[in-house]
């Protein structure tokens, strides 16, 4: 990684950098968000076998926010004290125990219970992980490390659609397990896997990367610090800063429109027609195989321009354009369809160039804490999006006046975004 003078050529090192950490983290991140998600194809067996409402269901989806947020900030927090590597075996050793666990839900006390669980066990863990890449890459590169980090939402989404439906069908009934447990048990127990390689392998920092030389350490320890004076704030700072909550309000709504289709978007694919379990689940696959070039593409385009609101808060804009037309065009699967593929893209692009803005904003103490904060409050969204659908699909028999909330969410989203002006958002 050095030119013939000695000197260290960043393009290839911040390249080594990736190569070493960045695919182990979306190994992890892909089974955190399918472990997340999968109950939206559980929910297509699961509601017969166990006797739930969609109401409970929409409420279970949620619910497992509410535990998250909880515990989220503490274990950010933490992770400063006791290093990554401790924080993500923690994190994901218990999370994969209790996904897998679900297989023993039987009634809607159970389901609350579970679901509450983990996101108690999970809470921390993508903020964690953001927080971690700002020990590697700098500001001016953390759109394109973003990028790949964010892979496993539209990735474990597309894997997990296929995935989990040929387990439900395939699996149905074997050792007197209904397909939708062996989907719990099948994508859980790979995370308590994961949880002992991750202690085996990953460092806490690049003081603690053998692969590093010591003029590698050095060259990107001055570039994740900066300009000492750019690294002055505190959390209380954090907790008094108007233009914190408004990224986090913004964040809330992104969040509001990318679990309102992560969850629902089998039951929407059923009700535009579909009627095979397996065909559903591939169908789920082709908005996320679309928003993996959506985030690549406008990742590195906010990096070449250094540029973040308009990157993130245009697509939003545009995802609540599609959502409207797919709530609005249900009898015509074509369309919808395009829709709903336009504004899933566009809400996972918007997402990941999100993420650079407060990274490069919050600096110092306060960026571990700052950023669970953000996502704390950002993850409510995950809460109340289901939820509310949930409930007004039991009520009216449709999910059209749920989607159009989501619709609204992410127009205010965008505009937040768009009009929140911060210093140092690139660099």
């Amino acid at each position: 990684m050095v030119d013939i003078s000695g000197k260290v050529v960043p393009d290839a090192l911040y390249r080594k950098v990736g190569r070493r950490i960045l695919p182990l983290l979306v190994v992890c991140y892909v089974f955190a968000y399918l472990d997340r998600v999968n109950i939206g194809f559980a929910k297509l067996q699961m509601t017969t076998d166990v006797g739930i409402s969609e109401s409970v269901y929409g409420l279970a989806a949620g619910i497992f926010f509410l535990g998250y947020v909880l515990f989220e900030v503490p274990s950010n927090l933490l992770l400063q004290r006791i290093g990554t590597r401790k924080t993500v075996f923690r994190i994901m050793l218990l999370w994969g125990l209790t996904s897998a666990s679900m297989l023993f839900v039987h009634d809607s006390t159970s389901f609350y219970v579970l679901r509450f669980l983990l996101g108690v066990f999970e809470a921390g863990f993508a903020p964690g992980i953001i927080f971690y890449l700002t020990y590697w890459y700098p500001p001016a590169r953390m759109a394109a490390a973003m990028s790949v980090l964010m892979i496993p939402g539209p990735l474990g989404s597309m894997i997990g659609g296929p995935l989990s439906s040929l387990v439900l069908t395939a699996f149905d009934g074997g050792f007197g397990l209904a397909g939708w447990q062996w989907m719990f048990l099948v994508e859980g127990l790979p995370c308590v896997v994961l949880a002992f390689v991750v202690w085996k392998v990953l460092p806490d920092g690049p003081a603690e990367a053998r692969w590093l030389t010591p003029a590698e350490k050095s060259r990107i320890a001055a570039d994740v610090t900066g300009p000492e004076t750019l690294r002055q704030h505190s959390f209380r700072r954090v907790l008094t800063d108007p233009k914190v909550y408004a990224l986090a309000v913004g964040y809330f709504c992104l969040i509001s429109g990318l679990y309102a289709v992560s969850f629902w978007l089998p039951t929407i694919l059923r009700e535009n027609g579909l009627a095979s379990t397996v065909e559903i689940g591939l169908w789920t696959a082709v908005p996320y195989a679309c928003s993996l070039v959506a985030m690549f593409w406008l990742s590195r385009r906010s990096d070449r321009r250094g540029e973040r609101r308009l990157h993130s808060a245009v697509p939003a804009l545009v995802s609540a354009a599609g959502l409207a037309v797919a709530a609005l065009t249900a009898q015509s699967f074509a369309v919808s369809m395009l829709a709903i593929v336009i504004a899933t893209a566009a809400m996972w692009g918007s997402y990941t160039v999100f993420w650079a803005i407060p990274s490069a904003y919050l600096t110092g103490t306060a960026a571990a804490g700052g950023i669970a904060l953000i996502n704390s409050i950002g993850l409510l969204g995950g809460f109340f999006s289901p939820t509310l659908i949930g409930y007004v699909k039991q009520a009216t028999g449709s999910t059209e006046a749920g989607l159009l909330s989501m619709v609204a969410l992410l127009l205010a989203g965008g505009l937040l975004i768009l009009f929140t002006t911060l210093r140092n958002e690139a660099r």
